[in-house]
């Protein structure tokens, strides 16, 4: 072999070599760049799904987006701002007697039960009307404050769904309250029950008038009187009533002998009745 062809194999050689050391360069590049580019991607990716985990966190509840409500609608057979005064009864009674509950309470399940029939066998001989008025402070509602609290929804879907029965009439309303605080279907106040729209249903099929009843239904399964529940609450709220059930006549106090408590059973309900009529 000449010399000046080993130089120029030696030269190609070295060219080879240049050539082969830019394409890898190439490639090393274009893999950085892919690299980076993925990684940006991942980045913005993780940031798009903590930006949707956090608007969608930040989104208001249904009950609280009920709060804001301006055009509220009422059930029928409501009166009053927003609907919130709800008196049933004969027009010729002439006084009213009027009953704080929430819907989850259990002394008011045991009131109901025990007293809740003597109720209405003295409302339909009209010996007075009753006005209720629905709470929602066991679901850690402090509407006053414009506070949607956060121990459960139940008192507020059973408060809308009484406004979805007082919308078909005022004895499906006595009638689902009725059921409603039964110790078949009341549940306890840990469970949460009355937040289900489903479990509602099953206690308004106790009710004839509610059974089936495709309006009612509807009503409930959208929240109609969502909004009016929470007025009904702030209602609650300004009438400076602390717990529940309480019993006014007329705007004083209706209570056991001991003077601090709603009268539990139906001969100490009469008694105290049969005194408030006279006052």
């Amino acid at each position: 072999m000449s010399a000046r062809n080993s130089k120029a194999n030696k030269a190609a050689a070295r060219e080879r070599l240049r050539e082969e050391r830019e394409r890898q360069a190439k490639r090393d590049k274009m893999r950085r760049q892919i690299t980076v580019g993925l990684s940006v991607l991942a980045v913005l990716g993780l940031a798009g799904g903590i930006g949707y985990a956090v608007v969608q966190a930040n989104k208001p509840s249904a009950w609280e987006a009920a709060k804001d409500v301006k055009d509220v609608k009422a059930p029928k057979n409501t009166s009053g701002e927003n609907g919130t005064t709800v008196v049933i009864g004969k027009p010729t009674a002439k006084k009213t007697l009027q009953v704080f509950e929430d819907s989850r309470c259990p002394v008011c399940a045991v009131f109901e039960q025990q007293v809740g029939p003597v109720i209405e066998k003295d409302v339909e001989a009209g010996k007075y009307k009753i006005q209720y008025v629905g709470a929602t402070f066991l679901d850690g509602d402090a509407m006053s404050e414009n506070k949607v609290g956060s121990f459960g929804e139940g008192s507020k879907n059973a408060l809308s769904a009484l406004g979805a029965a007082l919308d078909v009439s005022p004895d499906a309303f006595m009638k689902f309250k009725a059921a409603m605080y039964s110790a078949k279907f009341h549940p306890e106040e840990s469970k949460d029950e009355l937040a289900e729209d489903s479990y509602i249903l099953k206690i308004a099929d106790a009710v004839p008038e509610l059974k089936d009843n495709k309006e009612f239904e509807k009503n409930v399964e959208e929240g109609t009187f969502d909004a009016w529940a929470l007025k009904m609450s702030e209602t609650f709220d300004k009438s400076g009533v602390k717990g529940t059930p309480t019993l006014k006549m007329d705007g004083k106090p209706v209570t056991d002998a001991g003077g601090k408590n709603a009268p539990m059973t139906a001969p100490e309900f009469t008694q105290a009745i049969e005194k408030a009529l006279k006052g």
